[in-house]
This record gives C-alpha cells, sequence and structure tokens, in this order.
C-alpha cells in the first residue's frame, strides 16, 4: 500500500478516536467502520500504534479508548503498556476487571447527530 493512502487511512482512524466520549470505550470493529473502512480492524490497530506519544497525561488520540472486539484490553497482562492502557480507562471511571471492560455498560454508541454531522467517512 502507498505510504501516502496509508497515511491518510491513519489519519480517518485517529479522527474517529478522537471522537469517542470520555468515559466511554469502542471496538477496533467499531472504529474500522465508523471511519469507512469496515473488515479493516487490524489496520485500525497498527494507525494506533502510531500515534504519536505526548506522555502519560497528554493524549492527542485517546488511543487507550479502544479495546478488542470482547472488551478485552489488547496487551499482554501486566506488560507496561496494559498497565498504562487500565490506568488512563480507570481515570475515566470504566471498570476493568483484570482485562475486561464490560461493553454493555461503557461502549460508545454514536447517535444520529454524530453519524452525520462528526463523522466525515
Amino acid at each position: 500500500m502507498p505510504e501516502k493512502t496509508e497515511n491518510s487511512r491513519y489519519i480517518r482512524i485517529w479522527q474517529t478516536v478522537q471522537l469517542i466520549p470520555t468515559g466511554t470505550v469502542a471496538t477496533y470493529g467499531q472504529i474500522a467502520d465508523l471511519a469507512g473502512l469496515p473488515g479493516r480492524a487490524r489496520l485500525v490497530g497498527k494507525a494506533l500504534a502510531k500515534v504519536p506519544d505526548l506522555g502519560w497525561k497528554n493524549q492527542a488520540v485517546p488511543w487507550y479508548r479502544v479495546v478488542n472486539s470482547q472488551g478485552k484490553i489488547s496487551f499482554p497482562i501486566d506488560s507496561e503498556s496494559f498497565l498504562r492502557q487500565k490506568g488512563l480507562l480507570q481515570e475515566e471511571n470504566i471498570i476493568v476487571q483484570g482485562a475486561k471492560i464490560k461493553l454493555f455498560e461503557f461502549q460508545w454508541q454514536p447517535d444520529l447527530t454524530e453519524l452525520l454531522f462528526k463523522l466525515t467517512y
């Protein structure tokens, strides 16, 4: 895939992730769908791995609000990245039990206004 195309897809993904409200999470597949890239959940993971790191508290793109389809943090349990993501989620009052978040309670459900006016894809 040409680098320019890949970068534009990453930007679409990052812009979509920025819409996830504080205190909620989305899945990789959900972000792919909302970014106009259905079936590209793995691309979402790649894009989030490329988010510039601005430090623990300063997140331009709240990558930590994205979890797998089962509501689990995808990093190995007790890894530095896992603990960082878990800590950031807990700061937003998202309950993380082990590595899992209850999607029925914390998953972002964009309303019609968000779908029509905030998402551009």
